[in-house]
């Protein structure tokens, strides 16, 4: 779209400072033995404690196995309970051997519940057995780059060999939250599903508090067993940006996640209302204004926190008739290598029409047949 207009560049009045991410050596501390808040779209880090450290998930680990569910498995498939998965310690769903549920209420069943049945009789119905579905978590898992866990089970029970990271865990939920289903269901605060047989309705409620009690959460999973600890991931979108949150072993990730949120958002500044248009005008030729006065195409705020500069790019002139509306130029912002982050258009704030047209207009009747006349005689 640059090429469309001269390289007539104006600048932006935005103070580059107020652009500057502010330095991650914050008086900011979580309960949390290891914690990781990244962008959700740049994974961008934004803060971290022991982001590498391996450590148990508990349930969280069903963040995974819910994923691989909805993307190895048709949803609406059923599948029936065996009396080897529903035997299982722990959190259940109620499942008994010889119930039919989909695999999608078994999403549910894992997300909302945290049913370690439901984990299991997905990994039998998506893979046989629970030793060749945690083959497949350990496959997906490298492949997303989670290059710091090892799975054993669909659940998260406890096991040595049962691991992963707080960066590890927020790479999986960036991955995640970008399936429809998965989102809708991670951030469902309750939900009615059917299973069994003889078919029963079962009320479930999300653990997840943060989905009532902070502002944009939208999900993902809670966890907690004794020797991991409590376990909380979340996402959380606020003014067109999202971010994750992973706690492990923390004794107040509630708070711990509300306070990562409040900081990590303030990273960000928005940028549009910070673009002053005030002194930009056009040069329109033969018309009836010298110049015209542009503006953003759209107000929705642009929020960013890796901007370093912005430029403005408009026609050198227009032509008459200049309509308001009209796209006359862009304001195109950049990161510090210089690469395009966003690009808005610019429009026409007023009209413009020929002065030439409105001489014709004013031509009386007579003159015109006089010119028509003239016009014949040559």
């Amino acid at each position: 779209m640059l090429k469309k207009f001269f390289c007539l560049i104006v600048s932006v009045a935005i103070i580059c400072s107020c652009l500057v991410i502010k330095s991650q050596a914050v008086d900011i501390s979580v309960s949390a033995k290891s914690a990781i808040l990244i962008d959700a779209n740049t994974l961008e880090v934004l803060f971290s404690k022991n982001e590498h450290e391996k450590r148990g998930i508990a349930s969280t680990t069903k963040i995974l196995t819910s994923l691989i569910a909805l993307e190895y498995g048709e949803p609406q498939k059923e599948v029936i309970a065996s009396n080897e998965a529903v035997r299982v310690e722990g959190t259940s769903l109620g499942l008994k051997a010889g119930d039919k549920i989909t695999l999608k209420a078994l999403v549910y069943g894992m997300l909302l519940e945290s049913g370690n049945d439901a984990a299991n009789v997905t990994a039998y119905g998506i893979s046989g057995s629970i030793t060749e579905f945690s083959k497949l978590m350990n496959k997906y898992a490298k492949e997303l780059g989670m290059v710091n866990s090892n799975f054993t089970n669909p659940s998260g029970l406890t096991d040595a060999d049962h691991y992963s990271t707080a960066f590890d865990m927020a790479l999986l939920t960036s991955v995640a939250i970008k399936n429809p289903v998965f989102n809708k269901i991670a951030s469902t605060e309750s939900a009615i599903i059917d299973f069994g047989t003889p078919e029963i309705s079962r009320t479930l409620t999300n653990h997840n508090r943060l989905l009532r009690e902070c502002d944009g959460v939208f999900g993902v999973k809670t966890g907690y067993t004794k020797a991991s600890g409590r376990c909380l991931v979340t996402a959380c979108e606020r003014n067109g940006v999202t971010l994750i949150a992973v706690t492990l072993n923390a004794y107040d990730d509630w708070n711990d996640h509300k306070k990562l949120y409040d900081y990590g958002f303030s990273l960000y500044n928005n940028l549009v209302s910070q673009v002053d248009l005030a002194g930009v005008k056009i040069p329109v030729v033969c018309a009836d204004k010298k110049a015209v006065s542009v503006e953003l195409a759209f107000q929705t705020d642009f929020t960013s926190n890796s901007v370093a500069g912005a430029e403005i790019f408009i026609e050198q002139f227009l032509y008459p008739p200049v309509k308001a509306g009209d796209v006359v130029g862009e304001v195109v912002f950049k990161d510090s290598k210089e690469q395009i982050i966003k690009t808005i258009p610019l429009i026409s704030k007023e009209n413009a029409v020929s002065l030439y047209k409105e001489v014709e207009e004013d031509i009386s009747f007579f003159q015109k047949i006089k010119k028509y006349i003239e016009g014949l005689s040559v």
